[in-house]
This record gives structure tokens, C-alpha cells and sequence, in this order.
């Protein structure tokens, strides 16, 4: 259970979803709370929200857990840079090379962190003459990529290499900024990080470009500005002039035709969605293929012609759309919706491929880059359902009743040398070999009584009989578990229900009678102060005991027994009434006297 509560906080984190990340890591802390890993991954989650503090804590609890870990001093080091704790976090990233010093992520952590020590001395050495470097310096800080990140203008260039190594070099020294003004990214995300407009292009646009040099420029200031006149001749440039109107002529012209097979190229896009509806699948592969031809700048046409593929289970064919979707989509800076939508037909044309469970891995992880890209619902369905029928595929590769018998035979083995826990080992293994083991979940069963974990033995042996109801064992089993809890009424129904299939078992007979034997000490008021009050307080946490004692009737049937006794004898009358009252001795609630 641990596992797959892991297993959905790592889906949640690559799909951006650190919230939800942060409560299936503490789902599966709190059934493992020894695993180093799910502290590790909950701080990173932490981190990614900014939420440092909590980060700090996690990252602390991991290297304390497992001190020779490189990466737990990873996850310190970045929880004690995003609270500006820039000494500790240094110390921290030597810590960890110390145990893997070729780790990259360690030492770009630690050359971070002593470049933003430095600048932070900087900072307070300048003082009031440093105003504006501070300014960049803050709008450059640790939570820089989380504002990129959320922004729908900037988050596309994050898959970007070039523009993720600008960002880094100006977190390093914002003093660099001068280096990068003419580029639109920068400038865009520099509007993002200081929450002010600047005239940048939204991510995607096409920025404008002189077409020719007969287009407006700007002059340096000693160069004579041309003015136009309408009744002035033109000056003695003809020649000049008649080239350039030639050469923007030209421009013009390749515009217009440019203009033309995009318009072509989308009519083609509308037949071929035509075609598609009507399952006219070749018509409709020949109409996308065509205008990819005329317009490979639309990414939609791939997409669409791999959609087409998919339905005519050309799964291969598909895939290569796909991907080569993905890869013009990053040169063109697509929408990172399109690529998103992409990566999903692709991972779904992986998952009709797959013939074992090893086969839906790259699928899997193929959905999780589209959520990185956008948080699709339908994509995210997809996901679950592979890694549902990933694990499903798992079992079925793994089942066999042979094996398992096997391992249930050795597990007896250590039972028999008092050895439980390797026992344990090897029932569970022989589970998972044949799930509908009845004895392998007896024999467990069994086990757990011996080492105290009744809760665990009870679990097993009421699957034991859920699979086996005819299973005498199960109801042995799970009727010495709630004796040993002292829950006698519960063990006496499971003795009771054993014997209704084996109506001469010993062991289920035997149990009747000791609970009839401490029930009827319950009623002779036989118990000692200590035996009672440790009764009480477990029948107080016993659900139906407490559905007994709300219930308005019985409320009115235990005033009766203490001040009208001619009613409580009438209430005795009643199977149901007696039933409750006999559970309300026995948990030492009511004494009869």
C-alpha cells in the first residue's frame, strides 16, 4: 500500500500536481514512516511549491534516516538555499559530494549556492548605492523557475536548453542581464519575475522583421532623416529607389505565396477531417500528408494524420508522427498544449503495442512528459488505466500455484523452527505467486498471532475464509485472535459461524466453551477491578458498542432495568434486546446483579 501511494505521489509530481503529490507521499510516510525515499520526495514536493520550511524538515528526516544518502543532502541544501540560508546550504552540498563526489546535481547545487552567498555579501556590502542590482537580484531569487513555471507565457520556454541556461547564468550574477536585453525571452520573463508589462511577444508569436530595406529603419542621428513630400520630385536616387521597390516586390510576392499554401494547406486539414468522419481513413491520410507538404510549420497536421494512423492500428506509423510532432513543436515553440496532445497519442499507440507488463513502461512515462506539458484530464485517465494494467499484467506474469506451493512449504518449515518472520516471507511471496491461497493466508495468519501483530493476523484470516468459507482453519484462526483481543461475543460468532461447516471440530468447540467461560464471568460480576475497567475502555472504542449505547430504545431499555424492573422484563422478552444487553455485559458495561 505504501508503494502504490508512492507510485501515485511520483504521477502527481511529474504532472505538476504537488499538492496532491505532498498527500500521497504522506499517505505512504504514514504506512512506512522508516522509508528515506517518501521524506526525500515529499521535500522536493515542498520545494516546488516554495514552501521551504517544510521542505527543510523532510530534507532533515531523510539524512537522518539514512545518513550515507547523496541525495538526502541534495534535498537540504536546496530547502536551506530557497529560506536563504546560504552557509548551511553550502555545508550541505559538500556533505553529500563527500559520499558521491562525481554527483553533477551536488555540484551545480553547491556552485549555486556559494555564487548566491557571494551575491547576498555583495548585496549588503553596496547598500543603498546597490538599489537597482537588488532589484534583479530578488527577481532573479530561488523561486524564479515556480513564477516561470505558472506563468502560460513563460512555461514553454522552460523545455528550452538556451533559455534555461540564460536563467541560471543571471540567478548567478543578475549583472549579466545587459548580455541577454535582445533576446524576447528575457525580456518576457524578466516582465513575469518584476509582475510588470513590458512590449514583449507572447510565446509563439512570430516577431516582426523589416521584409526589405525599402522598409522603414531607424537612422543614427547625424544621417538625414527622408522626408516624404507628395509635390516634391524624387531626388536623383532613381536607381537606388527602383532596386529596392524590386527586391520588396520580390519579398512581397514570396509572402503572398507563403500565405497561399498555408491557406491550401488548412483547406487540406479540413477535407482530411472530413474523410476521418467518415472512415474514409486513406482519403484522410492523403489530405494530412498534403498539407504537411505545403505548411510544415502546423504541427496539427501531424497530430491529426497520427490520430488517423492510430485508428487504422498502424501503431508504428503513429508513433513517428508523433514524435517528429514533439520535435518541430520545440523548434517552433508550439503550444505547449499541441505537444501535450502529441506525447498522449503517442503513449496511447505504445499501450496498444504492449504485450507484457515491462512493455507499458515507456507509455507510462510518455504520459507523464504530456503532463508536464499540460494537466489534461483525458491524459491523465490514460495514465491510470496503463498503470493499472500494468500492475494487473504484473500479477498474471507472476502467477503460479506450483511456485507458490512451494514457498508456502518452506514458510512451514521456519513456522515449525519458531522462525516467523522468514515464515512471513514466504507465505507472502507464495500470495503473490497464487493470490487465492486460503492456507498460505492461514498459515500468515498464524505467523502474525505468534509475534503479536493481531491486527495484521485478523486481517488475514477473514480473507482466509472470504476465499475458503468452508475453511475450518479461518475460523479457528480468526476466533483465537479476537479471544486473545478479549473481544469474547465476536469470538464466540466466529466459533459459532466455524461449526456451522464442520459441526465436530475440536479446536472450534474447545473455543466456544472458553468464551462462554469468560462471558459468564462478565455476567457473574466475576471480574476484578483491573479485568473490568480494561473491558470497558476497549468495549468504549468498539464500534457497535457504541451504536448500542446511542441507540434512543436501548437508552430507554437500560433506564428500565434500573428503576422498572416489570418493564425490563418485558424488554428481556425481545431476542434483539436480550442479544444487545448480553454484548453490553460482556464488555463489562452493564453488571447484573
Amino acid at each position: 500500500m505504501a508503494d502504490e501511494a508512492k507510485a501515485k505521489g511520483n504521477a502527481a509530481f511529474s504532472s505538476g500536481n504537488y499538492t496532491a503529490a505532498i498527500q500521497h507521499f504522506t499517505d505512504a510516510i504514514n504506512l512506512n514512516p522508516t522509508n528515506h525515499v517518501l521524506y526525500s520526495n515529499r521535500s522536493a514536493a515542498y520545494a516546488s511549491l516554495n514552501q521551504f520550511s517544510d521542505a527543510l524538515t523532510d530534507a532533515l528526516k531523510t539524512v537522518d534516516l539514512k545518513p550515507d544518502w547523496s541525495k538526502g543532502y541534495s534535498r537540504l541544501g536546496a530547502a536551506h538555499h530557497g529560506l536563504k540560508q546560504y552557509d548551511d546550504a553550502v555545508l550541505a552540498y559538500k556533505k553529500g559530494l563527500e559520499i558521491d563526489p562525481t554527483n553533477e546535481s551536488l555540484k551545480s547545487g553547491l556552485k549555486d549556492a556559494e555564487s548566491a552567498r557571494a551575491a547576498s555579501a555583495r548585496s549588503r556590502a553596496g547598500g543603498s548605492n546597490n538599489n537597482n542590482n537588488h532589484l534583479f537580484g530578488d527577481a532573479f531569487g530561488v523561486d524564479m523557475w515556480a513564477k516561470l513555471t505558472a506563468d502560460p507565457a513563460t512555461r514553454v520556454y522552460m523545455q528550452q536548453p538556451d533559455f534555461v541556461n540564460m536563467m541560471k547564468d543571471l540567478q548567478r550574477n543578475p549583472n549579466n542581464l545587459n548580455l541577454y536585453l535582445q533576446d524576447q525571452r528575457v525580456m518576457q520573463a524578466l516582465s513575469v519575475l518584476l509582475n510588470v508589462k513590458m512590449q514583449t511577444h507572447a510565446p509563439g508569436d512570430d516577431v516582426e522583421m523589416p521584409d526589405s530595406p525599402s522598409k522603414e529603419r531607424k537612422r543614427p542621428a547625424d544621417e538625414t532623416e527622408p522626408v516624404k513630400e507628395k509635390k516634391r520630385e524624387p531626388e536623383p536616387e532613381a536607381e537606388a529607389s527602383l532596386e529596392q521597390e524590386v527586391e520588396s516586390a520580390m519579398v512581397t510576392e514570396e509572402e503572398r505565396e507563403i500565405k497561399e499554401k498555408k491557406a491550401q494547406a488548412q483547406k487540406e486539414k479540413e477535407a482530411g477531417i472530413a474523410a476521418y468522419k467518415k472512415k474514409d481513413f486513406e482519403t484522410a491520410i492523403a489530405h494530412y500528408t498534403k498539407a504537411i507538404e505545403l505548411d510544415d510549420a502546423d504541427i496539427s497536421f501531424l497530430t491529426n494524420r497520427a490520430a488517423v494512423y492510430l485508428e487504422m492500428g498502424k501503431y508504428d506509423e503513429c508513433i513517428k508522427d508523433c514524435e517528429k510532432a514533439v520535435e518541430r513543436g520545440r523548434e517552433l515553440r508550439s503550444e505547449y498544449k499541441m505537444v501535450a496532445r502529441a506525447l498522449t497519442r503517442k503513449g496511447t499507440a505504445l499501450v496498444k503495442l504492449a504485450k507484457t507488463s515491462k512493455d507499458y513502461e515507456p507509455a507510462i512515462e510518455t504520459f507523464q512528459k504530456a503532463l508536464t506539458e499540460h494537466r489534461n484530464p483525458d491524459t491523465l485517465k490514460r495514465l491510470n488505466d496503463a498503470e493499472r494494467a500494468k500492475k494487473e499484467l504484473e500479477q498474471q506474469e507472476y502467477y503460479s500455484p506450483e511456485l507458490g506451493e512451494k514457498e508456502r512449504e518452506k514458510g512451514n518449515g521456519y513456522f515449525k523452527e519458531q522462525k516467523y518472520p522468514e515464515a512471513i516471507k514466504h507465505y507472502t511471496e507464495a500470495l503473490r505467486r497464487n493470490p487465492k491461497d486460503a492456507k498460505a493466508y492461514s498459515n500468515r495468519a498464524a505467523c502474525y498471532t505468534k509475534l503479536g501483530a493481531m491486527p495484521e493476523g485478523l486481517k488475514d484470516a477473514e480473507k482466509c475464509i472470504e476465499i475458503d468459507p468452508k475453511f475450518s482453519k479461518g475460523y479457528t484462526r480468526k476466533g483465537a485472535i479476537q479471544f486473545f483481543m478479549k473481544e469474547f461475543d465476536k469470538a464466540l460468532e466466529t466459533y459459532q459461524e466455524g461449526l456451522k461447516h464442520d459441526p465436530q471440530n475440536p479446536e472450534l468447540l474447545e473455543g466456544v466453551r472458553s468464551c462462554v467461560q469468560q462471558i459468564n464471568r462478565a455476567t457473574r460480576g466475576d471480574l476484578t477491578p483491573d479485568e473490568l475497567k480494561e473491558r470497558q475502555a476497549k468495549a468504549m472504542q468498539d464500534p457497535e458498542i457504541q451504536n448500542i449505547l446511542t441507540d434512543p430504545v436501548m437508552a430507554q431499555v437500560l433506564k428500565d432495568l434500573q428503576e422498572n424492573p416489570k418493564a425490563a422484563q418485558d424488554h428481556m422478552k425481545n431476542p434483539s434486546v436480550m442479544n444487545k444487553i448480553q454484548k453490553l455485559i460482556s464488555a463489562g458495561i452493564v453488571q447484573m446483579r
